[in-house]
């Protein structure tokens, strides 16, 4: 026969029933089926199956520098107005700066090999004000890339189509930006593997339309050589020297789109696959070669087949046209289709290229928020290990800025070239004054070369970004500024409360200094029967240790066993492999250590739990209801700040984490009491 079920002990109290877990709401199903199931972060394979190998890096973050051929040497090619023999030279100037460029970050690559990119190269090597510019003109660059390709690729699209068509072109961006923000909050990889086949057939149609545009006019050589001579002759007599040249530079530094995207590399490198630094050099001479290639081949197609701009149509769909458009096959109209393909897969690889500003903006948010330039949550991650609210706030900001300018591409690339040269600049002078520190030079023997590529990389960067700004301020380039210069303000007010905050609650850490050392006189037994005050700690400091002395003065001789509770949080900062996963672990499990040495040492019985997680809300859920089935008679605690006035930025920048989980605990049966920890103004 079964042994019969225990009986509770006379006078004691039962337990409490255990209540069958509750069935998952419609938003809950919806939304795994949606975004799909949490992953497990103690799965030893976990960061190798999520890390990006260069070739997937490259259609992740490298799509962004290819598609901006798509609009950038259209820009340039324009702006030289009836002076086209000048494009070879274009052609020419646009590769060399790719190159360059791509050079002066692979330098940052191998010397900041744990990703983000200008912000962190700024904030170190020239201080955290030039770094909070440097990451705000970066997160607006961001929201750019993913309106401007958006855009862009509505207006490859509709190329294709009647202008009459032209009043759905809007709507259809405003579905492409749900659609990716959708993607990216299910995770990075799934959703470039999503957009692969895009890229693939992007490289496929453009390298038969560079081949046969610049391949089929070899033999024009000649012709060619004798229309750029005189043009220079003519140009020279009637405008000079110098004009011509401004007016070149001018057209060179406006087709600035076409360098945008070559720094995504640098700052998403924290998901690049091991070895880091190799994997994200080798996916940078994949995007270089490929954007100089085709930047280039595309100036000198629109060049060779004589392309004129048209309305309603882009230079590109005209180049591919007046190649292929009359090519067929008997009754198969193979050119046609060519055409169409190319097209459509230009306008597809630009929505693949917004995808960078999803990949990379949440993470220059995490980058500003864990040195509190940002509200915290921005550095947290979802089940599904992406930066959500990042994800989400991107997806938001470019769905708003599509509204403002209606999706006009000529306006948001104006607006867009300008931030990423800011970052550009600033990046490549910290680089400068890197390699000029004597422990640099000495750590490194080869250091002219890479200061040369800076200091050329900043030159040229400096030129682009002040031409963008006096041609184009009065064109929307005023707004650009306006909005990045409202962010740095922003951000360092924020920084200003925090740093208001920690230097509050850092008095309470004085009370470290007055801790009992010696040892309980006398052995400490816990009785998971009797009265036991859960206390839910972060880190081994004196906010946690004023909780618990609260605890023993509100309940005097009530509670004869503490626990305390924590979870490991892993974050955006701490997500780089199972190395940092250990360490967290191994950090929180020393700081509850202390928390019970400290409540022994009060003559106490102490135990410690913990579990780790990417939520703190839903893992302290679980382990409360572990906690609570092992100790009969418990009643959970938490710290909550409280400020003298709060206001509504005090509950943006500090969670509700503990109302969350006294809710969640309550609607469980279980007893949970938040303290008020005072911040004094």
């Amino acid at each position: 026969m079964p042994d019969p079920a225990p009986q509770p002990a006379p006078g004691s109290v039962p337990p409490p029933p255990e209540l069958p877990p509750l069935p998952p709401t419609r938003w809950q199903r919806f939304k795994r089926v949606l975004l799909g199931g949490p992953k497990d972060i103690e799965d030893p394979q976990l960061f190798h199956t999520l890390s990006l190998a260069a070739f997937l890096a490259w259609v992740g973050l490298g799509a962004d520098g290819l598609s901006s051929s798509s609009y950038g040497p259209e820009e340039a090619f324009k702006n030289l107005g009836h002076h086209h023999y000048l494009a070879i030279f274009l052609a020419l100037a646009t590769g060399i700066t790719v190159l360059v460029i791509s050079a002066a970050y692979t330098k940052i690559i191998e010397h900041f090999p744990f990703g983000g990119g200008g912000y962190v190269v700024t904030a170190r090597l020239l201080g955290p004000t030039a770094g909070v510019v440097s990451g705000s003109a970066l997160l607006i660059d961001y929201v750019l890339t993913c309106t401007t390709s958006v855009a862009a690729g509505g207006e490859a699209v509709f190329s294709n189509f009647p202008e009459s068509w032209h009043v759905w072109k809007l709507p259809m961006e405003l579905v492409v930006i749900a659609v990716l923000t959708v993607l990216n909050l299910r995770g990075v990889k799934e959703s470039i593997r999503i957009l692969m086949p895009i890229f693939l057939a992007f490289l496929a149609t453009h390298a038969i339309l560079i081949a046969g545009a610049v391949g089929l006019h070899l033999g024009r050589a000649g012709e060619v050589a004798r229309e750029v001579h005189t043009g220079l002759s003519q140009d020279l007599g009637a405008m000079g020297f110098v004009a011509l040249a401004l007016l070149f530079l001018r057209a060179y530094s406006l087709g600035a789109g076409t360098y945008t995207g070559i720094e995504a590399v640098s700052n998403g490198l924290s998901i690049m696959r091991e070895p880091r630094v190799l994997t994200g050099k080798r996916t940078m001479v994949y995007m270089s070669i490929s954007l100089a290639v085709t930047a280039g081949g595309i100036i000198l197609g629109y060049l060779l087949m004589g392309v004129q701009p048209a309305s309603g149509k882009t230079m590109n769909y005209i180049l591919a046209d007046m190649l292929a458009g009359g090519v067929n096959l008997g009754p198969l109209r193979i050119g046609h289709w060519y055409v169409i393909v190319t097209i459509a897969s230009e306008a597809l690889l630009l929505f693949v290229a917004a995808q960078a500003g999803f990949i990379a903006g949440p993470r220059v948010m995490a980058n500003l928020a864990q040195d509190s330039f940002l509200p915290h949550r921005f550095s947290a991650l979802s089940d599904r290990l992406t930066m959500q609210n990042g994800v989400l706030l991107m997806g938001i900001a470019s769905f708003l800025m599509l509204l403002y300018t209606r999706g006009s591409v000529d306006a948001l690339v104006v607006m867009y070239a300008i931030n990423v040269f800011i970052t550009f600049a600033l990046s490549q002078l910290g680089m400068i004054r890197y390699w000029r520190r004597a422990e640099t030079r000495k750590r490194h023997g080869e250091w002219r070369r890479p200061i040369a590529i800076a200091m050329v990389c900043f030159v040229l960067c400096t030129f682009i970004l002040i031409v963008n700004v006096l041609e184009k301020f009065t064109e929307g380039a005023w707004l650009t500024v306006v909005v990045t210069g409202a962010l740095v303000a922003v951000c360092m007010l924020i920084k200003r409360h925090y740093n208001g905050v920690f230097a509050r609650l850092k008095r309470l850490d004085q009370i470290l200094t007055a801790l009992p050392t010696s040892e309980p006189t006398k052995p400490l037994k816990l009785e998971p029967r009797k009265p036991t005050a859960v206390m839910l700690v972060g880190g081994f400091s004196g906010l946690g240790i004023h909780s618990l002395l609260t605890v023993m003065k509100l309940f005097p001789r009530y509670f004869h066993n503490v626990v305390f509770m924590s979870v490991g949080v892993v974050d955006s900062a701490t997500f780089h492999g199972v190395e940092e996963v250990d360490r967290v672990r191994d950090e929180t499990e020393e700081a509850l250590r202390k928390y019970v040495a400290l409540a022994r040492g009060l003559g106490i019985p102490a135990d410690y739990r913990m579990s780790m997680g990417t939520e703190a809300i839903s893992e302290c859920e679980k382990l409360a209801g572990e906690v609570a089935r092992d100790y009969e008679r418990s009643i959970f605690f938490a710290g909550k700040l409280i400020f003298e006035q709060e206001r509504w930025w005090d509950r943006l920048l500090h969670n509700e984490t503990a109302y969350q989980i006294q809710r969640r605990l309550q609607f469980a049966g279980l007893a949970m009491v938040i303290l008020p920890v005072r911040v004094l103004e």
